[in-house]
């Protein structure tokens, strides 16, 4: 197995498969200890998925709930504890838990080659299936070109890039994607064992953004500040994430007792979507799929999920391991997110946006399915309120989804 990315989805695939015999080399044009730029946040559902690789939390900071703010609303929740998810989360900065999952990886006995840059190797050759993944061309640190064959290719490289385009995995055009930022500060605040969202952010021209500014409190004398963005919002392509950052900021500055930014704020883009996910010879997990949460941004949990299936599938037969693992990332995921994908395209009107952040945190009842929601806590499965309204949203938005997209908000 040849892995391109060493992030959690490529770390967990590679320390998963390396544990259950296979040989594996992973692919992180990165070098050690590089810091990916992220929320940092864990939701209980990615505790669980570590958990499941047996690796434990006792470097990250242990998060109890969500304080969620829109306009004078404030409602601080504890997480639920949906069986099978634990109640509690973490926050745990990415250069950190990074570090740990590809030493874990590497213990498993994974092989990590740092500073090489890959690329799948593509073979289209008379009667070769499309798009067939044989093996991986990699390029070091000093120029040196090295081509690796293997019967299955991961990729784990995040955001769409020249990997995802020789696959056919690119984000699909027409579907949502976020832009975010992000960067530290000190707060005497920091070992605080809540999560803050302030749901009700606006851009510079007063426009109601979807999307969310955050505080996630990292226990070690710092906190990581930052803002979100859907790509459906009214006004999108003008939209300055640094002016919104320094408004969120500014807002919530004197509460935190903020010290000066400790990095300069870093942005990154939130892919949503993927026109493929796996095909002969590949399977893309975690980002490099599409499979984060528009609803809040949140790709850890789908990560470490989709790189352990695809692990274990791989174990049991690697001949049908990619048509397997698209079926059951669809039967895991596809439900919840295409539901937040067309529900992007309702809030992205300002009136409804409004309105609809009133009822998110109106009652604590409706309060209780929005924490569940933004925790990754809710699918077709799960029981009670929130599994109910996520399949009735479900049925309704889809029969909705034309018209969805021809009203959409001009960005």
């Amino acid at each position: 197995m040849l892995v391109i990315g060493g992030g959690p989805a490529g770390a967990a695939v590679a320390m998963r498969a390396a544990a259950g015999g296979a040989r594996v080399t992973v692919f992180e044009k990165g070098r050690p200890g590089r810091d990916k730029i992220c929320g940092d946040g864990l939701t209980p559902r990615a505790v669980r998925a570590l958990d499941a690789l047996d690796v434990a939390l006792d470097d990250a900071h242990r998060i109890d709930g969500l304080r969620m703010t829109a306009n004078a609303t404030v409602r601080q929740m504890d997480w639920p504890g949906i069986a099978p998810f634990p109640a509690h989360g973490a926050v745990w900065p990415r250069r950190r838990l990074d570090e740990r999952l590809m030493e874990r990886a590497a213990a498993a006995g994974a092989e990590l080659l740092w500073s090489h840059d890959a690329v799948p190797v593509v073979d289209e050759g008379v009667g070769a299936a499309p798009n067939r993944a044989t093996g991986v061309t990699s390029v070091d640190a000093d120029g040196r070109t090295r081509r690796w064959e293997a019967p299955l290719v991961v990729l784990a490289a995040g955001a769409p890039g020249a990997a995802a385009r020789l696959l056919g995995a690119e984000r699909v055009p027409d579907e949502t994607f976020g832009l975010a930022i992000r960067t530290y500060a000190e707060s005497p605040r920091h070992a605080e064992r809540y999560l803050e969202a302030c749901l009700t952010l606006r851009d510079g021209s007063g426009t109601p953004v979807p999307g969310y500014g955050w505080i996630f409190p990292a226990g070690d004398g710092t906190v990581n500040i930052g803002v979100g963005a859907l790509s459906t919002m009214k006004g999108f392509k003008k939209l300055n994430l640094n002016a919104l950052q320094d408004s969120y900021r500014a807002l919530v500055g004197r509460d935190w007792e903020l010290g000066p930014d400790l990095e300069r704020p870093r942005a990154w883009r939130l892919p949503m979507s993927a026109r493929r996910r796996s095909g002969p010879g590949w399977v893309a997990i975690g980002d490099a799929a599409g499979l984060i949460n528009p609803m809040n941004g949140e790709g850890i949990d789908y990560a470490l999920e989709s790189g352990t299936l695809a692990a274990d599938l791989f174990l049991a037969d690697p001949v049908t391991a990619p048509v397997r693992y698209d079926a059951e990332v669809g039967e895991r995921f596809d439900a919840f997110l295409r539901t937040g994908r067309r529900f992007s395209f309702l809030i992205g009107h300002p009136w409804i946006l409004r309105n609809g952040l009133r009822v998110a945190v109106g009652t604590q009842a409706v309060a209780e399915i929005t924490l569940q929601v933004m925790g990754n806590l809710v699918d077709g499965s799960t029981p009670g309120a929130g599994g109910w309204t996520m399949r009735a949203a479900d049925r309704v938005l889809a029969a909705g989804d034309p018209l969805l997209r021809r009203t959409r908000a001009r960005p």
